[in-house]
C-alpha cells in the first residue's frame, strides 16, 4: 500500500465510514487485563480508536498517512490516554514488548504482511493478543479480500460477529463512496460524472430519503506465544 492512498480523503472518511458496533466494542474490551496498554494501527480517522478511547486504557493510535492522521487528531482531541503515532504497520517505532492488545480496524489488507507478523511479534507482549476486525456488507467483494487476508495472516484465530447495519443519507453515502481509495477526488478528471452515477444509485435504491447496508462486523483474535 502506498502511504498516499488515501490522502485527500480523511473528511469524507470520517463521515461515511460505518463505525463499529457497541457489543464489539464490549467483547474486545472484556479481553483486556487491568491496566491494559492497546495499540491501534492503521488508526485512520479515529472510527474505532474513539471507542478503546473511551474505554480509559492507554492507546497508542498509529497511523502512517498525514491527511488521516490530521482527522485522527481531531477525533481523539478529547482524550489524554492516547498518543498518535506517524508509523507504519510493519515499523510501527513502538517500544519492544510495550503493547498488550494490538488492533487492526478493516485494514490488514493493506499490510504486508509477513513484515507486520514480526512486528506484532517485536511489540505485543508475550500472551498479548492481536486482533483483527472487519466491517463486511454480505455479498460485497470485501468478504472474499478479507477471508483471503485473515487466513494468510492467522493460524488459529477465535473469531466473533457482530450486526451492524446502518442507513445513509445522500450526503453521508456519498462520503463513503468518496472516502475509498479508487474514487476519484474534486480535482481528478470523470469526477462530475462519478458523481452524478452516485447519486442516481442513490435514487434508485434509497427509500424516504434513506438507503439501508446491512453489514456484520467480524472480530479475529489469536495469541501472540
Amino acid at each position: 500500500m502506498s502511504i498516499d492512498n488515501f490522502t485527500g480523503k480523511a473528511e469524507a472518511y470520517a463521515i461515511g465510514r460505518p463505525g463499529y458496533p457497541k457489543e464489539a466494542i464490549e467483547a474486545i474490551l472484556g479481553l483486556a487485563p487491568p491496566g491494559a496498554v492497546f495499540a491501534d494501527i492503521g488508526a485512520g480517522t479515529g472510527k474505532f480508536t474513539v471507542k478503546l478511547a473511551e474505554s480509559c486504557y492507554s492507546i497508542f493510535a498509529v497511523e502512517p498517512n498525514a491527511d488521516m492522521r490530521g482527522q485522527l487528531a481531531i477525533t481523539l482531541a478529547p482524550f489524554s490516554n492516547v498518543k498518535i503515532i506517524d508509523g507504519t504497520a510493519e515499523t510501527t517505532t513502538l517500544p519492544n514488548h510495550s503493547v498488550d492488545i494490538l488492533t487492526v480496524a478493516h485494514a490488514l489488507h493493506w499490510f504486508n504482511l509477513d513484515a507486520f507478523r514480526a512486528e506484532c511479534q517485536r511489540i505485543v507482549r508475550p500472551g498479548g493478543l492481536v486482533l483483527a476486525i472487519y466491517n463486511l456488507t454480505p455479498g460485497g467483494e470485501m468478504i472474499h479480500i478479507s477471508q483471503k487476508t485473515v487466513d494468510a495472516f492467522f493460524s488459529k484465530p477465535s473469531t466473533w460477529e457482530f450486526p451492524n447495519p446502518m442507513d445513509y443519507t445522500r450526503d453521508s453515502w456519498i462520503a463513503y463512496i468518496a472516502s475509498q481509495d479508487d474514487v476519484p477526488l474534486p480535482t481528478d478528471p470523470g469526477y462530475e460524472e462519478h458523481i452524478a452515477a452516485i447519486n442516481a444509485a442513490f435514487d434508485r435504491n434509497s427509500v424516504n430519503g434513506l438507503l439501508h447496508c446491512e453489514r456484520v462486523t467480524k472480530v479475529y483474535c489469536e495469541k501472540i506465544e
